[in-house]
C-alpha cells in the first residue's frame, strides 16, 4: 500500500513541524520571565512535561518542580 506509507509520511512530517512550532512558540513565550514561570505558562497551556523540558534546556524532573504548584491547586 504505498498510499498509506504516503500518508504515514506526510503525518510524520506534520507532527515534526508542529514540535518545531512548539519549541519556537515556547521559547518566545515569557522571554523575561522566570523558568519556573516560563515552564507554568507552558503547562497551562497543555504542552507536556518533555517537551516544556526540551523548550527549556532542563530536565522533566525539574519542570515536575516547577509545575507542582499547578498540581496542588487543581486539586
Amino acid at each position: 500500500m504505498p498510499a498509506a506509507d504516503n500518508v504515514e509520511k506526510l503525518l510524520q512530517v506534520l507532527n515534526d513541524k508542529i514540535d518545531v512550532l512548539i519549541k519556537v512558540t515556547g521559547i518566545q513565550v515569557g522571554q523575561d520571565k522566570s523558568m519556573t514561570e516560563r515552564a507554568r505558562l507552558l503547562k497551562m497551556a497543555g504542552v507536556d512535561n518533555q517537551t516544556i523540558a526540551d523548550v527549556l534546556n532542563t530536565s522533566v524532573k525539574a519542570v515536575r518542580t516547577y509545575t507542582t504548584n499547578l498540581r496542588v491547586r487543581r486539586s
